[in-house]
Parts: structure tokens; sequence; C-alpha cells
């Protein structure tokens, strides 16, 4: 139990950087291919995509760093 529960922190820096990333990535692809287009009624493609690459460049920078912090305190 002490093994498994060790590693919860980790999967979890590991998922927020994952999720991050498709984020990035999809919001540069909503920025290219949604210019001016209306997104399920939430506004313009172009500028949800911006709020999705923003996000997900934070998200990813938090992944990063907190697994730079798990591995370097042994949790």
């Amino acid at each position: 139990m002490g093994a498994r529960s060790g590693l919860i922190l980790p999967i979890t820096a590991l998922a927020i950087y994952v999720l991050g990333g498709v984020g990035a990535f999809g919001g540069i692809a909503l920025i290219v291919f949604m210019k001016g287009r209306d997104l399920f009624g939430y506004g313009d493609g172009r500028s949800i995509g911006f709020l999705f690459l923003c996000t997900g460049v934070c998200l990813s920078l938090l992944g990063v760093i907190l697994m730079r912090i798990f591995r370097n305190r042994g949790w």
C-alpha cells in the first residue's frame, strides 16, 4: 500500500502535463482552423483557441514543476 500511495502525486503531475499539452495543441488547431467561426455558441473559435493555448501552456509548466519537485523530494 505504501508504494502505491507514493505514486499518486507523480501520476497526477504527469496527467496535468499531458492535459496541458493536449489543450495547447487543441488551442493552436482552433486558432488556425476556426478563424471567424462560432464555436458551439461560446464565441469566436480563434479567441477560444487563444484561451486553450494559454491555459495549456500554463498547465504544462505546472506539470513539469510538480514532476521536478516530486522527483527531487523522493516522493
